[in-house]
């Protein structure tokens, strides 16, 4: 099938406006774009911290903290203006002989140790015998407001004279700086500004006896992580694990936003270029279908944005995210061949931006292959739960493969299994949006056909009451387009519901068909009043009548197109024959001929050569293989050379494999009886 010119800019628009929606949605922050493993080395170069941040505890190393250790208290301290002032002064009143031109300096550099704060070097001591006092953290009041802050980010008095010197050494490096400040007595006016508060500091903790640091220490900024080439031990993988949550947390983009921009724009072109070729290289016939291919594109939009909204707000929530169930929305209007390609590119805004991304894509890459390969058979009523069991069992199995290869992230490794299994249970609770979609865009879903091809709903049901020998005539097309289609690669249940309506227009008039004749020797037959054009016309209306038929019980138009092609545009011969033997005018026999359309798909395609070889075989006085073959090979060419197949969208191999599957079905359907032998008397 060609797609015709009007289509082709606009299903480039169609791509533009998802690429314009995923640069805007993309994550506006960089990303901590590093992989390692314990174990192995460090594969880019030396990595230096770029600001502050604590290093955080293990939930093992916290748990075991906790079981071995009494309550941990953070001692409280109350920082003074007054004993900085007084510093302050008592520097500038000093004779440092000589070297007076560095007072000024050595005032700066004071302040600016005192704004962090100096406490005393003596320990801290609790009255609680069973507590003792954290060495991370201290509580520091200032401007009446209390901050908890690592004690690393403050002096104590040793500290802060070191610290002093450090500063001032490299603009004096010719002065012996530790000797001038002992001879000056610059070091004896360094005195705690950080008053310990042993009151506020008991109140504090006073109901947190369970309290454990979650912090091991702190790096500065500047300071090496890890060296390109080290082996990433425990240690380091925890300052790593602790800088990236850090980073990906408060860090924002600190170069040229024009390039962050750039790069969300390339990358959001990379997926849509990836889409469109998988789309191209599966099934170009989508680009045609527009209702199918917005569709298509809306889900990958949808799942899109759904992984930047949960990377944004709740990235620890992940593993809840339930999505197999965009292959399901796929499954359900479109083939596997299509549907696992785009399932795939669904998943790659997961690996590029999420943390952790390489796990989270291949469970769910694993979890959704086999959701398409389980669902036919596992897709109705309870079984669905069934399905969402083994879902979670191959989410488990990745899940549990990398925690085996990462020791040290097994922690809380219970919750995450929840996670899944929660995620496992929502493809159950989500699917019914499939129905929302099929109303949306106007499609029919395999569901859809499913329940449409129930023989007990209503219109089947009267169809079989009102036309009994139709109704069995459409349930042997259904058998014959469903063991034909399931070898050429056909949509079967579109074939299948398609098969049981298509002669649904045949019980507003039953007995105008031979199939529902009565067989009795005396019976009137419908046809013996008529003439061959009435007769003709009455055949022909069954098209119209199903149609109508078809819009008033609001069958789906994809049904009505079979409706319509499965006569195509062919004249109905008995009739067209018994006319002109008559002596009927050979200009004059537009009356015998249905104004319906030719087919255009492999799909009607078949149903139209199976309703003809299902009728008219029955007409057959043998069903040997040179009869059968003889058979179908005459009604096919005579559907060719009527022009019926001339639009139809099937490749000649294809018809072949559908002439000699055919072949072979009549001759099983048909196939000879053994003759039971009479008992002697």
């Amino acid at each position: 099938m060609q797609i015709s010119t009007p289509d082709i800019p606009r299903r480039y628009i169609a791509l533009a406006v998802v690429f314009v929606v995923l640069v805007l949605f993309m994550p506006r922050t960089a990303k901590f774009n590093y992989d390692y493993k314990k174990g192995s080395p460090w594969p880019y170069e030396t990595l230096i911290s770029q600001f502050d941040f604590p290093i955080l505890k293990t939930e093992d190393q916290i748990r075991e903290e906790r079981g071995q250790s009494g309550p941990v208290v953070i001692p409280y301290y109350k920082y003074s203006e007054e004993i900085v002032s007084q510093a302050v002064k008592n520097v500038q009143s000093l004779d440092l002989g000589v070297y007076k031109t560095i007072r000024p300096a050595v005032v700066t550099r004071l302040e600016d140790i005192y704004s962090k704060g100096v406490i005393s070097d003596a320990k801290v001591k609790i009255e609680r015998s069973s507590a003792r006092v954290s060495d991370n953290l201290v509580y520091v009041q200032k401007n009446k407001r209390a901050t908890q802050t690592a004690r690393s980010e403050v002096y104590t008095v040793s500290e802060a004279k070191d610290q002093l010197v450090a500063m001032l050494a490299k603009t004096y490096p010719s002065v012996n700086l530790d000797s001038l400040f002992r001879r000056g007595g610059v070091y004896s006016v360094i005195v705690p500004n950080l008053v310990y508060d042993k009151t506020m500091t008991e109140l504090t903790h006073a109901e947190s006896d369970d309290y454990v640091s979650p912090t091991l220490g702190y790096v500065k900024a500047d300071e090496k992580i890890v060296s390109k080439g080290e082996i990433v031990t425990a240690e380091i993988a925890q300052i790593l694990d602790s800088y990236k949550q850090e980073y990906n947390k408060v860090y924002g983009y600190d170069g040229p936003r024009i390039l962050l921009i750039l790069g969300n724009i390339l990358l959001a072109l990379t997926l849509c270029a990836i889409l469109f070729l998988c789309i191209r290289f599966s099934n170009p016939k989508v680009y045609a279908d527009w209702k199918r291919y917005i569709y298509l594109l809306s889900v990958f939009l949808l799942s899109a944005l759904l992984t930047f909204l949960m990377l944004r707000t709740a990235p620890s929530l992940m593993y809840m995210v339930p999505y197999p169930v965009f292959a399901l929305y796929l499954l359900a209007f479109f083939r596997k061949r299509v549907v696992f390609p785009v399932y795939v590119t669904i998943l790659l805004p997961l690996l590029i931006f999420g943390g952790g991304g390489t796990e989270l894509f291949l469970m769910y890459l694993a979890a959704g292959g086999v959701t398409l390969q389980t669902f036919g058979f596992l897709g109705k009523g309870w079984r669905q739960f069934l399905n969402a069991l083994i879902i979670f069992g191959v989410e488990i199995v990745v899940f549990f493969g990398f925690r085996l290869i990462d020791v040290g992230s097994n922690a809380g490794w219970w919750l995450d299994v929840i996670q899944i299994f929660v995620g496992s249970m929502l493809t159950v609770a989500l699917y019914p949006l499939i129905f929302l979609f099929e109303k949306i865009f106007n499609l029919v879903s395999s569901t859809r056909l499913a329940e449409l091809a129930d023989t007990n709903n209503s219109l089947l049901q009267e169809l079989s009451a009102k036309a009994p020998g139709t109704f069995q005539h459409c349930l042997q097309v259904m058998n014959m387009v469903d063991h034909v289609g399931r070898a050429v690669d056909a949509n079967v249940p579109l074939l299948r519901a398609a098969a049981l309506y298509h002669d649904i227009g045949k019980m507003n008039n039953p007995m105008c068909f031979v199939e529902n004749e009565s067989s009795n020797p005396g019976a009137v037959k419908y046809h013996d009043s008529k003439t061959p054009m009435e007769s003709a016309q009455d055949i022909i209306r069954h098209v119209d009548d199903g149609l109508d038929i078809a819009r008033e019980h609001r069958l789906p138009e994809e049904l009505r197109s079979f409706i319509r092609t499965h006569h195509g545009t062919s004249a109905t011969m008995y009739f067209l024959n018994k006319y002109l033997n008559d002596g009927g005018d050979p200009s004059d026999t537009s009356a015998f001929y249905y104004h319906g359309t030719k087919p255009t798909s492999k799909e009607q395609v078949i149903l139209m050569i199976c309703d003809s070889i299902e009728a008219a075989s029955r007409t057959l006085k043998e069903y040997t293989p040179e009869a059968c073959d003889r058979f179908v090979e005459g009604i096919v060419a005579a559907k060719e050379k009527a022009g019926q197949l001339e639009e139809a969208d099937i490749t000649i191999h294809d018809l072949n494999q559908v002439k000699s599957l055919l072949k072979t079905y009549l001759q099983q359907l048909y196939h000879g009886r053994v003759v039971y032998p009479k008992r002697k008397k």
